[in-house]
């Protein structure tokens, strides 16, 4: 079984229908058949609810499905690293690339895990691009 990397824009567009979403479903699905087990830092579930409300405050978002989104992503088995034990890594890779300590964290998981990082964020893939390998954009995962 393949182990991934990935962030919480990958995960909302499981629940939320925009750009991307097909791919993002392509993740989920190869999650549902048993092919890929996901990682990602315990604070995850803090950023994927903070984009949730987000989009319901902000971008009127149905409230029953951002409820719906809260609910479901922890029906999800993500295996989850202390953030924690992760801090000192990522904030050299954050410091080194001139990237947030909160995407460094995804970076230093995947480094650590020696498996490959996607994400939903393409400026980011494009600030680390032939610098660090294993980072994908969602829209070119396989």
């Amino acid at each position: 079984m393949s182990r991934l990397v990935i962030d919480s824009g990958v995960a909302v567009k499981w629940f939320v229908s925009e750009a991307q979403s097909a791919d993002a479903a392509r993740i989920r699905d190869a999650y549902d058949r048993s092919a890929l087990t996901l990682l990602a830092p315990d604070f995850f579930v803090v950023e994927f609810g903070n984009v949730i409300w987000k989009k319901q405050v902000f971008q009127g978002l149905d409230p029953a499905d951002a409820q719906t989104a809260v609910s479901g992503i922890r029906a999800v088995a993500i295996v989850y690293t202390r953030s924690a034990d992760l801090l000192d890594d990522a904030y050299r890779l954050a410091v080194a690339h001139r990237r947030t300590v909160y995407d460094s964290l995804y970076l230093a998981l995947a480094l650590r895990e020696g498996c490959p990082f996607v994400t939903a964020d393409q400026k980011l893939v494009n600030a680390l691009a032939g610098t660090v390998p294993g980072v994908t954009w969602l829209g070119n995962w396989p």
